[in-house]
């Protein structure tokens, strides 16, 4: 079995805001402000690598900060195959905190609206078992468009297609019908409690795996503090709690939890270990601020 993990997404910079109250409209309020590198693609290889996988990385930046990135990728262990745009600069992603270390998001995907066919060299699939996409990576048409045709040429070598949902708000926007069609069949979905809601129509996640296995022959619900399952068109398959931790940001949790799951599933682990150790990366990744491993 082909060993690599390509994984295809955004990178971001991720301004973390965490005021020391509610947010005063037209006025002052003191608060921690940290910047870190981010993006859900971006998170999810680098999690992926932290858990022993052999990762390959392929997004778009600005031009200016392409060899900045290529050597911080490096440097966390991942392969990148990244593009450089002259015309827009590198995404930059505003997260609001609150006490509970629940998030709130102000986007601007910079370069990443313009990742294109010429990401996506003719040997990037060598030594590839499992392609893992970001669902922003459906949210433009251009992405969209280099999307569909790595996956039309990854169904067509047999190579294993994930993907995650990524973001509820822009589901909502387009439907999640629409995005199903986008997306086809697959092998693997991994979408958080609010993503399978909106994406089976579901509100038990038992009829969510069922509804959702007719499309994807594995779904995988992370549950946050209920820990996570695994199931398929015949409901679940494998169930596990989350263990109790202090939650001090929930950024990058799910990317950790899909690191921590497929650098298992590619070491040829069953299904109730993946989901332990994805669950495990999630627990972890929510004790410090920031969406990668420090």
């Amino acid at each position: 079995m082909n060993s690599k993990v390509l994984v295809i997404g955004d990178v971001m910079t991720d301004i973390i805001v965490r005021p020391e109250g509610p947010v005063v409209i037209g006025s002052d309020r003191r608060a921690e402000i940290r910047n870190r590198p981010g993006g859900s693609g971006a998170n999810q290889a680098v999690w992926l690598a932290a858990a022993g996988a052999e990762v390959l990385f392929a997004a778009r930046v600005g031009a200016q900060d392409k060899p900045m990135y290529e050597n911080y990728f490096r440097g966390r262990g991942v392969v990148p195959v990244l593009t450089g745009d002259a015309e827009l600069p590198s995404g930059v992603l505003v997260t609001l905190l609150d006490p509970s270390g629940e998030r709130s998001f102000l986007t601007d995907r910079g370069a990443n609206l313009h990742l294109g066919a010429e990401g996506f060299p003719d040997d990037l699939f060598d030594g590839v078992g499992l392609i893992v996409v970001s669902g922003y990576s459906f949210f433009a048409n251009g992405p969209r468009a280099a999307v569909q045709d790595v996956l039309k040429a990854a169904r067509a070598k047999g190579i294993a297609i994930g993907i995650d949902p990524a973001s509820v708000g822009f589901l909502q926007e387009v439907g999640p019908q629409l995005f199903r069609e986008w997306v086809g069949q697959v092998d693997w979905l991994f979408a958080n409690e609010s993503e399978a809601e909106l994406l089976s129509g579901e509100a038990e996640f038992d009829e969510q795996l069922r509804a959702l296995g007719r499309q994807f022959t594995h779904v995988v619900i992370k549950r946050g503090r209920f820990g996570a399952v695994v199931g398929s068109k015949d409901g679940v398959i494998h169930s596990l709690p989350a263990p109790v931790v202090k939650v001090l940001d929930t950024t990058g949790a799910g990317d950790a939890f899909a690191g921590g799951f497929v650098a298992a599933l590619m070491l040829g682990e069953a299904l109730d270990t993946c989901l332990a150790r994805g669950i495990a990366a999630g627990g972890k990744a929510v004790q410090f601020v920031g969406g990668q491993p420090q």
